[in-house]
């Protein structure tokens, strides 16, 4: 999720990904795990039965590298952030045939404090300390209409660093004010609003999508 006014600038990587299995996505919804046809590779999915989401198991080597974002310090040479995005199996081969992302698909986004120091190639930005996840799971078809973090066409959630499995409400927000409700249309659909035309998603931003 974009939670930052800052200038943000698409960094572009050379990474490796696995693609293990097509995705899980049973009649009634997004289920919390998945395997391959052979059965070989379990991944997760990222929602269990009831709609709460979680950071999902192993997706650092279950789920594909999207791209990373370096969101500028207010102030001073550097990143304040960096954001990595991963995609569950499946996704990138989905978007690239019709520009959409399938039911079930999950993004995870790592963000991380960033360390600004001199080096070699000059003045250089890195990841530091993790802050947390953004996870977002795809749901045309609304199966959890009451949920307040399901909604156009989404799940949206965000999770400290420290507890990958519950919710959080501490937004990775400047002003530092916990959030009063776990609801997305407060917490995150301002911030993906310009983003509409492309299923709330910053597509610019992850070159694997790209044909």
């Amino acid at each position: 999720m974009k939670l930052f006014n800052a200038a943000i600038v698409s960094v572009a990587g050379s990474v490796a990904v696995l693609a293990v299995t097509a995705l899980a996505f049973a009649a009634s919804g997004p289920t919390s795990s998945g395997s391959d046809p052979a059965g070989r590779v379990k991944v997760d999915t990222a929602v269990d039965r009831f709609g709460k989401l979680h950071v999902p198991a192993n997706y650092r080597t279950t789920y594909q590298f999207l791209g990373t974002w370096a969101v500028a310090r207010d102030q001073g040479p550097g990143s304040a952030e960096m954001h990595v995005l991963y995609a569950s199996p499946g996704t990138i081969d989905a978007y690239r045939k019709d520009g959409h992302f399938p039911d079930g698909a999950v993004l995870v986004k790592e963000v991380y404090r960033a360390a600004t120091e001199a080096m070699t190639t000059g003045t250089v930005s890195h990841v530091d300390s993790l802050r947390g996840w953004f996870v977002m799971v795809r749901d045309r078809n609304g199966h959890h209409p009451a949920s307040d973090v399901w909604g156009d066409g989404w799940g949206w959630s965000w999770f400290d660093a420290a507890n990958p499995s519950v919710a959080s409400r501490s937004l990775p927000m400047k002003d530092g004010v916990v959030r009063p409700t776990f609801d997305y249309k407060l917490n995150c659909k301002g911030c993906h609003a310009p983003a509409k035309a492309t299923e709330w998603i910053y597509t610019e931003g992850y070159p694997p999508l790209k044909p």
